[in-house]
């Protein structure tokens, strides 16, 4: 059996956490022991990972004080895992150098997102490299993440690989009406209302305030913003003072019942990686209005799926927007083609399946 610890910041909303729940639930669990390490908090998340007979270690009540730093090193001296998997920067610049010097000898990091702080805070960028240095290996989660990363901090690039999320493609599955109809009750959505859907933490990188200025100039289709984050009060108060009386926000849902009341699927982030919200929202049979960025310009480069708009542009992505408001047959198209897609290159299940291989692989050479 191979012991396997991830450390992640936080068990809260975001895709990092949801790549987490699919490789826990999709693990070989002959050969793979996997236990989970937030730094601080329990998190939505945190249920859903013991129901898959994950333990789940609670490393901090916060981020302050930060007992994590005790702590980490307590539980990896103690329990002794064979492999360390570390997600998101917090885990990544504190919790692989606490590990490294408790002994570990095999340390994953997992790349989630081309975050802009790294090429805007010189500091942040060299913390990741010299960090980076310390990890047997690196997953990243679009190609032009890993091309980023390699060329900024000088990897030798055998040791970065691109490994695109996946998606559990039998719980994201195109609604029925009966579902669809169940859906939209449970929002409090009109049945034959159109309903563009937007998922994620409500954190600048969405650019939640450039999804609200489209919803202004399509007053007769419903926008449903689902998701809890640090702009809440931010994005409330901007629905309120712009008489957004098309925009809904819902908080925290089981994205499955957004996605199932949709018509749309519409992403405005300023970067990602490849976002999960992008993928279960394929793997639903939704066409796509997303930002070409990053591993978003990557999926949907080729229309398959969707469409990408220039990031930030209101009038772009108005105007990418418009034909899917207008035509249910281009929905439906676009929808099939996404749902293939999905199928095809982008399931859970094979993901879980090359991370297990790395870790044999990178244990039988330290042997």
């Amino acid at each position: 059996m191979i012991k396997v610890l991830h450390v992640i910041d936080s068990l809260d909303l975001g895709g990092a956490q949801t790549v987490l729940i699919n490789l826990a639930r999709f693990r070989d669990r002959s050969k793979i022991v996997m236990e989970v390490a937030p730094m601080h908090g329990r998190g939505v998340f945190t249920d859903a990972l013991e129901n898959e007979g994950v333990r789940v270690h609670q490393l901090s009540r916060g981020k302050l004080p930060p007992g994590y730093a005790l702590a980490l090193p307590q539980l990896l001296l103690r329990e002794k895992f064979d492999v360390v998997h570390f997600h998101l920067f917090g885990s990544n610049w504190i919790g692989k150098p606490l590990a490294a010097l408790c002994g570990q000898r095999v340390l994953v990091n997992h790349d989630h997102c081309n975050d802009r702080m790294r090429a805007d805070n010189p500091l942040a960028a060299w913390i990741d490299a010299a960090t980076n240095c310390l990890s047997s290996h690196i997953y990243a989660v679009s190609r032009s993440t890993r091309d980023d990363i390699i060329a900024r901090e000088h990897l030798d690039p055998s040791r970065v690989t691109f490994l695109a999320n996946g998606v559990d493609t039998k719980a994201f599955a195109p609604a029925d009406s009966a579902w669809r109809l169940a859906a939209r009750k449970e929002l409090g959505l009109a049945a034959d209302a159109l309903v563009v859907a937007g998922l994620g933490r409500l954190h600048p990188q969405k650019n939640w305030l450039l999804f609200l200025k489209i919803a202004a100039r399509f007053p007769k289709v419903v926008f449903v913003i689902a998701g809890t984050g640090p702009e809440e009060a931010v994005l409330r108060n901007t629905i309120e003072e712009d008489k957004l009386t098309n925009v809904q926000l819902v908080g925290f849902r089981d994205s499955r019942t957004i996605l199932a009341a949709a018509d749309i699927f519409l992403l405005t982030s300023d970067y990602e990686g490849t976002p999960m919200t992008l993928l279960e929202a394929m793997s639903s049979a939704l066409p796509c209005v997303v930002s070409a960025v990053d591993g978003c310009q990557e999926i949907l480069g080729d229309g398959c799926g969707g469409v990408t708009a220039r990031p930030g542009d209101v009038d772009d992505f108005v105007e990418k927007l418009r034909p899917y408001t207008e035509s249910a047959e281009l929905r439906q198209r676009k929808g099939e083609g996404g749902r293939q897609k999905v199928e095809a290159s982008f399931d859970a299940r094979a993901q879980a399946k090359e991370v297990e291989a790395l870790y044999e692989k990178l244990l039988t050479s330290e042997k």
